[in-house]
């Protein structure tokens, strides 16, 4: 997947230099060493080129870094999070820029990984997501990867993300409109930020200058979304919403209905809306009937229909190859971990 946590060490990574070039994998080389993606590589290609940290996308990236691969792009050195990546042999993908004194480490965001997100979706029990005859996952397992436990790997869900004002300071760009701006309005849920989200703000950011977006709060999403959903809690989906580079500033807990008052307050020039249907709001109006009466109102047509709901379907349509990737992934963290902790000398009671 392509979340909130990679953005985070891409914006780590871009302070420790000028330039930030990063490779993705193809999907070939994503099933041999980690299991099935979640994106496919096009996908994957795209929204890391999106993510305002990133300078240069390297496409169908080897996963084990070598020096050539530094040296082919001019880089100074490699960069990964402090959790460790694994080969499909066992090897840390990382260790021959390591050994040549070229790499350096980052923090990774504690609470959030795709293995979490996976097991978040793997647990979907609606009607229209379960499949009659279907078995569910192993609910215990997935809830105590999310929920931590000592017997998994460390790197792979084991706490819940924490949002602060640091780290939502952190994403935003501090930057103001400017005057003559023309100020767009879009909003939405934003839950587990896919391509089709991408191509909606790509879109709605050709019609303006500064691109304010509003992140319904969790109530509001799961009124017009249903029972399971969202996702994502609404700071980790400010924050990846935050990580575009399309957007210029995020409304935490936006009101569904977007009133004079919001369009005022803001001096919003023109409000936009993508292919997704309108759900009436509580009351059972229109939440742009303001916007349409202004005059500011504007449908658009991304180019993408693919929602969250998509992405899901698509998860549980192979269902049990990614509850295997899950496992698979967790054991050889796992395997790595209690191997550096033999190696440092550090025993079960430490």
């Amino acid at each position: 997947m392509v979340h909130f946590g990679h953005a985070n060490l891409l914006r780590q990574a871009k302070a420790l230099g000028d330039y930030l070039i990063v490779g993705v994998h193809s999907d070939e080389e994503v099933m041999k060493n980690k299991g099935p993606p979640v994106y496919n590589e096009e996908e994957r290609y795209k929204l890391v080129a999106a993510i305002k940290w990133v300078d240069e996308v390297v496409e169908n990236a080897p996963y084990c870094t070598t020096l050539e691969t530094l040296e082919k792009y001019d880089c100074d050195f490699g960069v990964h999070g402090d959790d460790i990546s694994i080969t499909a042999t066992g090897e840390d993908a990382y260790h021959i820029i390591k050994n040549a004194g070229k790499y350096r480490e980052v923090s990774r965001t504690q609470g959030v990984s795709t293995t979490d997100i996976v097991g978040r979706m793997l647990l979907m029990t609606k009607t229209h997501h379960k499949r009659e005859g279907e078995d569910l996952p192993d609910k215990k397992h997935v809830q105590e990867i999310q929920s931590g436990s000592s017997v998994h790997s460390p790197w792979t869900g084991v706490s819940q993300f924490l949002a602060t004002t640091q780290k939502i300071v952190q994403f935003s760009s501090g930057k103001q409109p400017k005057s003559g701006d023309t100020i767009v309005y879009v909003s939405g849920a934003f839950d587990c930020f896919h391509i089709g989200h991408l191509k909606f703000l790509e879109k709605a950011a050709t019609y303006g200058d500064f691109i304010i977006v509003g992140v319904h709060t969790d109530s509001e999403v799961n009124r017009y979304c249903g029972t399971n959903y969202p996702l994502m809690n609404v700071h980790e989906r400010v924050l990846s919403v935050l990580a575009c580079r399309y957007v210029h500033e995020v409304v935490i807990g936006a009101p569904y209905t977007i009133s004079r008052d919001l369009i005022d307050h803001f001096k919003v020039d023109i409000v936009v809306h993508g292919n997704s249907a309108v759900v009436e709001d509580i009351s059972g109006n229109d939440p742009y009937e303001v916007a349409k009466k202004l005059g500011k109102f504007v449908l658009i047509d991304s180019g993408s229909h693919f929602t969250t709901f998509d992405l899901v379907d698509r998860i549980l349509e192979h269902r049990s190859s990614f509850i295997q990737r899950n496992k698979k992934k967790e054991a050889k963290e796992l395997a790595a971990y209690e191997s550096l902790r033999t190696a440092k000398g550090i025993n079960g009671n430490s």
